[in-house]
C-alpha cells in the first residue's frame, strides 16, 4: 500500500510503498476513503510538534473496516468509521472522569506515535515507521485501535465524515464543550483556518450575536464570512484588540478563541476578552515560547484562560451529533471541503493549505 512519509524536517513528504501488519487484539484494519490535510501534520514537518522520523503523517480521516482483530465487538467488516486521533481507553482516571479526550493511553500513543504496546505497525525495507497519533491516516490503509474507530451510519458520506475527525470536532467542540458559548454572546476568533472556521460556525450555531474573525489572509476572512462571521479584521493592517473593543463598546468579547498557536495572537485574544470573559487557546505553538500575563490583572479582571484539546470532545458521542447537525443543514461541511487531491499530490495539498487557498483540503483515495 502507499503512504505519505516524512523523512526529514522541512522537506517534502515521500509517497511510497510501505507494508502494514495485520490487526492484533482490539485493533482494526481500515481502508481509507478520505484523509484530511491539517496544520498539526505540517507541525511535524516543521519540527514544532516532536515526532521520531520517519513517520507516516495524517490523523484526520474516515474509511471502511477491512478486517477485525480479536476482541473487537462494536464493529464488523464493512462498517464505515471515522478515526479519532485520541484513543479513549475507557478505564483510566480521565476517561472515568468523563474527559476521554484527555485519556492517559491516548496521550501515550500521541506522544510516541506508536500503539500502546510500543510496536510499529508500518514498515519499509525492514525498517519501522512511526504513525502520527498512532494512525498515519495519510495512507491507503490504517491499523487503528478499535476504540479510535467511531462507527458511522451505513449511508454516511465518508469525505464529509473525515472532516469531522479533527477540524470540525476541535473547532465546534471548543465552542460547545470547552467554552459553552451562550446565545446572544459576543465572540472573537483569532485564525480563520480549518479549525478557526469551525469555531466561527460553532459560534453561529450556538446563537452568538457578534462573531469577529481575525486573520492576515483576506481569502480566509472571506471564508469566515460565509461560515457566519458578522465582522472581519485584517490583522496585517489593524490592531485587532483595538478593533474588537470598538465593536464591543470598549469592553471586549465574552469569548475569544485562538486557533493559530502563536504567542502574539494568544496574548491578543486574552487582551480582547472582557472582564469575566473566557479566552480559549486551541492552536498548538512552539514549546520554546511562553505567554506573558500581568500578575496584578489576573485576579482583577477575573478572566478564564482555557486550553482546548480536541474540542474537549467525547468523540464517540460528538461525532454522530455533528453528523446529525450536517444532515439538518446546520453544520457546513460541503462548503468546508474546498478541494480534493489524490495521495500523490499531498505536498501540493499542504502548500495550498499554507497559502490559505482552501477552507479545508482532503486527500481522497480511489
Amino acid at each position: 500500500m502507499r503512504a505519505a512519509v516524512c523523512y526529514q524536517l522541512d522537506q517534502p513528504l515521500r509517497v511510497e510503498e510501505v507494508t502494514i501488519d495485520a490487526p492484533t487484539r482490539n485493533e482494526v484494519l481500515v481502508r481509507m476513503a478520505a484523509s484530511g490535510v491539517c496544520h498539526s501534520d505540517l507541525s511535524v514537518i516543521t519540527g514544532i510538534m516532536p515526532a521520531k522520523l520517519p513517520c507516516v503523517l495524517g490523523h484526520e480521516g474516515a474509511g471502511t473496516v477491512e478486517r477485525l482483530g480479536d476482541g473487537v465487538e462494536h464493529l464488523k467488516e464493512g462498517d464505515r468509521v471515522l478515526l479519532s486521533w485520541v484513543t479513549p481507553c475507557g478505564v483510566c482516571y480521565y476517561c472515568r472522569l468523563g474527559t476521554p479526550h484527555l485519556c492517559e493511553v491516548g496521550a501515550q500513543i500521541n506522544s510516541t506515535h506508536r500503539p500502546a504496546d510500543g510496536r510499529a505497525r508500518l514498515h519499509r525495507d525492514g525498517a519501522d515507521l512511526q504513525a502520527f497519533c498512532g494512525l498515519g491516516a495519510l495512507s491507503e490503509m490504517v491499523v487503528a485501535p478499535a476504540n479510535a474507530c467511531v462507527k458511522l451510519p451505513d449511508d454516511a458520506p465518508l469525505d464529509k465524515a473525515a472532516l469531522i475527525g479533527c477540524a470540525v470536532m476541535t473547532g465546534v467542540g471548543a465552542v460547545f464543550n470547552t467554552a459553552k458559548v451562550r446565545p446572544g454572546s459576543r465572540v472573537a476568533v483569532f485564525g480563520a483556518g480549518g479549525v478557526g472556521l469551525n469555531v466561527v460556525q460553532g459560534a453561529a450555531i450556538s446563537g452568538a450575536e457578534l462573531i469577529v474573525a481575525v486573520d492576515v489572509n483576506r481569502r480566509k476572512l472571506e471564508f469566515a464570512t460565509s461560515f457566519g462571521a458578522t465582522d472581519v479584521i485584517d490583522a496585517s493592517g489593524r490592531d485587532p484588540v483595538a478593533a474588537i473593543r470598538d465593536l464591543t463598546d470598549g469592553r471586549g468579547v465574552d469569548y475569544a478563541f485562538e486557533a493559530v498557536g502563536r504567542k502574539e495572537s494568544i496574548e491578543q485574544a486574552y487582551a480582547a476578552t472582557r472582564k469575566g470573559g473566557t479566552c480559549v487557546v486551541i492552536g498548538i505553538g512552539s514549546r520554546k515560547e511562553s505567554v506573558n500575563l500581568n500578575v496584578f490583572f489576573i485576579p482583577v479582571m477575573e478572566k478564564r484562560l482555557l486550553g482546548c484539546w480536541y474540542g474537549s470532545a467525547d468523540v464517540h458521542r460528538d461525532a454522530v451529533r455533528l453528523l446529525s447537525l450536517y444532515r439538518a443543514g446546520k453544520l457546513k461541511l460541503d462548503e468546508l471541503l474546498t478541494k480534493t487531491y489524490p495521495l500523490q499530490e499531498v505536498n501540493q495539498a499542504f502548500a495550498d493549505m499554507t497559502s490559505g487557498l482552501n477552507a479545508r483540503g482532503l486527500v481522497v483515495h480511489r
